[in-house]
């Protein structure tokens, strides 16, 4: 759909309010009352717009089906700002379904935004949707139970790991970490560097050294020792940390893929300025370090760690610190964002994926 016809009269003026979808658990909430959201309320104090905050997002592609068939037919969704994963996202700007924010409306963006998460290769310059929170797919292992370290993609591959390994399920999340141990640049993957790397890991499947593929639940695994590596989210090895500090999270020495879910406005959206004034407040490095310091994942804003480390309280000062949280130079080296699987190329990716992975 071409950009003049994705926009609605804007209601935000006379009518302050928004419609904010997010996941559950994706926001700080108020210690003594769940029902408060101290980011978020200081924007409706601040501003006097009010917004209407829902956890409807479980899935990306459930959510996906739930409003396609309003944007498809050029329909209002009734959402204001939505927070999808960055493959989801490239979907979306692909299909013309979303539309650019303004970023002089957005001073906090402009300046800081991480310059890491800047380009991703279906949206330069993040015009179309800007990262809400971000994270790292590397590898955690339980370093004590293991007895050695894990540098590698291909340290997972070794015989004392047999039948004590899992990988994601998911093709979108899993597949760019899995070409980084081929020693592939996943900014600019070819079908190729794909199926090479599905060959590979289908031959560790007739082997059973992978026990099996997850979603979140290898944190289950992981915690009772029936695994001992597994593909993983740096935001969940944070939280399994506090229970277990024998579990370690490393980026690969030859590299791991930084994601995000991003802060969208779709067509027709009412309230596309208010929307835009929500995104930029997140942006703030106070408001940024208050939500980073709850939701434990890769903090978009670099500026919210000096807001951390100046913190009296020394749980939170150490946040800053974290490199899950903030990640330091040499981490940040070998972190990339991977080139989106295209419409074209994904019913043979999938077929080739879920065929191996079993779904």
């Amino acid at each position: 759909m071409k950009a003049g016809q994705r926009g609605a009269p804007d209601r935000s003026a006379a009518d302050r309010t928004l419609t904010f979808a997010n996941w559950p658990l994706y926001i700080d909430v108020d210690d003594h009352d769940k029902q408060k959201r101290p980011t978020l309320d200081a924007f409706e104090k601040r501003t006097g717009v009010s917004v209407t905050y829902t956890e409807e997002i479980n899935d990306n592609d459930e959510f996906f089906g739930k409003i396609s068939p309003a944007l498809m037919n050029h329909q209002p969704t009734g959402r204001d700002l939505i927070v999808i994963s960055d493959w989801m996202c490239s979907r979306f700007v692909r299909l013309g379904w979303v539309q650019e924010m303004d970023r002089d409306r957005q001073p906090h963006v402009a300046k800081h935004l991480d310059p890491l998460l800047l380009r991703p290769a279906f949206d330069p310059g993040r015009r179309h949707c800007v990262p809400w929170q971000s994270g790292i797919t590397g590898i955690a292992y339980n370093r004590r139970k293991l007895g050695r370290e894990i540098k590698h993609t291909s340290d997972l591959w070794a015989d004392d790991l047999r039948g004590r390994v899992t990988l994601l399920a998911g093709m979108d999340e899993a597949f760019a970490l899995l070409m980084q141990g081929e020693g592939v640049d996943i900014t600019r993957w070819t079908a190729d560097d794909f199926h090479r790397m599905t060959d590979r890991i289908a031959a560790l499947v007739r082997k059973q050294h992978i026990r099996r593929f997850t979603g979140n639940d290898y944190i289950k695994d992981l915690s009772s020792g029936d695994v001992l590596a597994a593909q993983a989210y740096s935001g969940d090895v944070i939280q399994l940390q506090v229970d277990n500090p024998d579990i370690e999270f490393v980026v690969p020495e030859e590299g791991a893929e930084l994601w995000s879910e991003s802060l969208m406005i779709p067509n027709l959206a009412a309230h596309k300025r208010n929307a835009e004034r929500l995104v930029d407040h997140y942006y703030e490095p106070e408001v940024a370090a208050a939500l980073a310091s709850w939701v434990n994942y890769v903090c978009p804003v670099p500026a919210a760690r000096d807001v951390l480390a100046s913190s009296k309280d020394k749980d939170t000062a150490a946040l800053a610190e974290d490199p899950l949280i903030f990640p330091d130079d040499a981490m940040r080296g070998r972190l990339a964002i991977a080139k989106d699987i295209g419409a074209k190329e994904r019913p043979e990716f999938a077929k080739a994926w879920n065929g191996m992975v079993g779904l």
